[in-house]
């Protein structure tokens, strides 16, 4: 393509502004006659009034956090006082109980399970104070609205849930059933109130309050991307004295980093949108990342005008998607860089496999792997540009990302390696360099949380505890729960291995657990309660040996039935973590912090090529993980990896197989029957009870367990332990 184009801003700015300005006052009607209140109504005051009242008093206030509808719906409940601050109890996400990725309807399961936790601390339904929403709908409708309105003719398309298949005005009209069915749900006399709060000010406040960076005297840098919120798609923000001042927002659905990267990689990945960002992100390592010799990078560098105050914005002239949504994404012009896009029926789920044997994946070609490194490269520039900004506006140098993008871990691993300490000495003076932290739920499987802290946080409540652990979905599963589904389950066998409670049996059991890895086994951890956020941390988390090369084939090919392209990622005591990884300086705050939640890349070192090959992309990179003592069975299993094949590393992915990731024992089993290289499964009950289980079926490669039982007996000849 030899010339260049650009077209940016909406084509009508003065319709969309008028019909924004009208419906926002009839919303905020319509929906508090359903009682869901705006941030700035009546009820909404004599909440804060009150909260205030009550904490001034010294007393404990409990608030709900709620995704009613759209995409990763669920309930998070928090805490508060003016003593300790903000505790977080649970965050619940729908997705984990029905088993369908990115669920979007009514989180009715999460409720349940929050009523339970209320009942164990005590508190019911009429104690709630608060209920918040993780998006403020009635915002949202005149917002959409006027995007629909900029470009008319053609962009009435948007109108259409075709042409946002994850997010659209169905979701909207479902939110406003819920206070009346969550009030009926919880045994209320009437329905439960909700009021609707900013969603990337929940993105914003949830991340920052359980920062390493919290209580900082210095300010902090926060930043939200994402696919849009219902004020815009970027926001920035300034927080100081527990305070967040927002200091832009770009008042755009489509100016959006998230939607560019969401189009481009399903269109041309072949996967749907929220399953395709993190399977482009990974290929990119297998295609050309030279700025100057990649054959589309520069043409791709045209979708973005970059404005001279960290302004971005989208090239209409080369994209559909502001006028048709996913209907029609590609002009003529983008077709002729990157070719036809891969039309939404012929694209397929990778979290939705109903059966194993029918997953085909598309042809992987040099060309397709350059275009996903071009893409992230022209990403990468958006972000540099963004941030380059923030920090000359602030002279900060500290920095919470968050947003969906900042699950891209590639493009901040290079965040912190663009602003380094050449950086801030060349336009500052200054000795120092940037300090990034990204929480485990980024996305908005974390905005109900961050309702909750939003509405804590702006209104006098100061910040609580640092975040040191993602395992805040769902309860430990209690061992008869483990039992019932073992007996009732077909075709598995099980036998029990002891107690982890008891300090001699969890090293036991832990370095049997070892003994298999190392004799290229693949076993399932199911403990605790499971981890929110995308990643598995070690809960619901499929292990393995790092050491052979071999592991990554075989678990892509007959455990999860991946891509061939895709990594596995490391999970590694913080001891071997430094050994083997250049954690970066830049996310060293709170003893390195950031590495516990597998949101940030790093590169590894020259020995752990030959040492642990199967964790080491094809970059030189790996998502590594840092196991905590606290996580008492993970890492003593990782110190017993450490003796038996002299590395206190593990391949770790999420235990799951075409679905979400695990959340009870019934789903854990399924999913080791669907696996075809499996060997066994882990189940830890809340009492401590370990047991072991195997699909129980001889159909190769599945053995009926004969392996994992061969390599019990040659543990127990070897070690001299019966465990029971």
């Amino acid at each position: 393509m030899s010339r260049v184009f650009g077209r940016y801003g909406p084509a009508h700015p003065w319709l969309g502004k008028l019909v924004f300005e009208t419906t926002k006052p009839l919303m905020k009607t319509l929906f508090a006659a359903r009682n869901f209140y705006h941030m700035d109504s009546r009820y909404t005051r004599e909440r804060i009034v009150s909260m205030q009242a009550k904490l001034n008093r010294k007393e404990r206030v409990y608030l709900i956090g709620i995704g009613p509808s759209g995409h990763n719906s669920g309930v998070a409940l928090i805490e508060v006082s003016l003593e300790q601050g903000i505790k977080l109890i649970c965050n619940e996400e729908e997705e984990r109980y029905t088993g369908i990725k990115h669920y979007a309807g009514y989180p009715k399961y999460s409720v349940d399970s929050v009523s339970k936790r209320m009942r164990e601390i005590g508190i019911e339904p009429k104690d709630i104070h608060a209920c918040l929403a993780s998006w403020n709908y009635i915002d949202f409708v005149p917002f959409g609205l006027r995007a629909v309105c900029e470009h008319l003719p053609l962009s009435l398309s948007l109108s259409l849930p075709s042409s946002s298949q994850k997010f659209n005005h169905i979701h909207i009209q479902k939110a406003g059933e819920v206070p009346q069915r969550l009030g009926k749900q919880l045994g209320l006399d009437g329905p439960m109130p909700i009021i609707g709060m900013c969603h990337h000010d929940n993105h914003a406040y949830f991340s920052y309050g359980v920062s390493p960076f919290n209580r900082s005297q210095e300010p902090v840098m926060v930043t939200v991307l994402d696919g849009f919120g219902d004020n815009g798609s970027i926001s920035l923000y300034l927080a100081e004295n527990n305070q967040l001042k927002r200091l832009r927002s770009n008042d755009s659905m489509m100016d959006s980093l998230g939607i560019l990267y969401s189009m481009i990689s399903s269109t041309q990945g072949g996967w749907t949108t929220l399953s395709s960002e993190g399977r482009y992100m990974g290929a990119t390592a297998w295609g050309n990342n030279n700025r100057l010799t990649n054959p589309y990078y520069r043409q791709l560098r045209q979708l973005i005008y970059f404005g001279n105050e960290g302004q971005v914005y989208l090239n209409r002239a080369m994209t559909n998607w502001h006028q048709w949504g996913q209907l029609r994404p590609y002009n003529s012009i983008l077709k002729e860089i990157l070719g036809e896009p891969i039309p939404a029926k012929d694209m397929w789920n990778p979290d939705a496999i109903l059966r194993v044997e029918d997953v085909t994946h598309s042809p992987i070609t040099q060309e397709r792997l350059d275009k996903a490194a071009a893409t992230q490269l022209v990403f990468e520039d958006v972000l540099f540009h963004i941030i380059d900004y923030l920090i000359r506006t602030t002279g900060s140098n500290k920095l919470v990302m968050t947003g969906g993008t900042a699950l891209n871990c590639v493009a901040n691993m290079r965040l912190l390696e663009h602003f380094d300490q050449s950086y801030y000495q060349r336009y500052f003076g200054k000795n120092t360099h940037l300090h990034l932290w990204v929480p485990p739920t980024p996305g908005d499987a974390g905005v109900a949380m961050g309702a909750a802290y939003n509405f804590a946080l702006t209104n006098g409540v100061p910040t609580g505890e640092k975040l040191q652990h993602a395992f805040y979905c769902g309860t430990p599963p209690s061992t008869a729960s483990i039992r019932q589904a073992l007996k009732t389950t077909e075709e598995i066998a099980y036998m029990s291995l002891g107690n982890v409670n008891c300090p001699q049996q969890r090293e036991e059991i832990a370095d049997l657990a070892a003994y298999i890895i190392a004799q290229d086994g693949v076993l399932g951890f199911f403990q605790g309660a499971a981890e929110t956020g995308p990643r598995a941390l070690g809960h619901r988390s499929i292990v393995a040996n790092p050491c052979n090369p071999d592991s990554l084939e075989n678990i892509n090919e007959l455990v999860k039935f991946r891509e061939r392209i895709r990594p596995l990622a490391p999970m590694a005591t913080y001891e071997a973590a430094q050994r083997y990884f250049e954690l970066s300086p830049g996310a060293s705050d709170d003893n390195y912090n950031a590495y516990n939640y597998m949101v940030l890349t790093t590169r590894a070192r020259p020995e752990s090529y030959q040492l642990i090959p199967a964790v080491i992309h094809h970059d030189g990179t790996s998502r590594v993980q840092i196991v905590r003592k606290s996580d008492s069975f993970t890492y003593a299993y990782l110190k017993a990896m450490g003796r038996r094949l002299g590395v206190e590393v593990s391949v770790n992915t999420s235990l799951n197989v075409g679905s979400p990731i695990v959340q009870n024992p019934e789903q854990a089993l399924q999913a080791l029957k669907r696996s075809k290289g499996m060997s066994g499964l882990i189940m830890i009950g809340a009492e401590g009870n370990v047991f072991v289980a195997w699909h129980d079926v001889l159909s190769p490669p599945k053995d009926a367990g004969e392996c994992l039982l061969a390599w019990y007996r040659q543990w127990q000849a070897e070690s001299a332990v019966v465990l029971v």
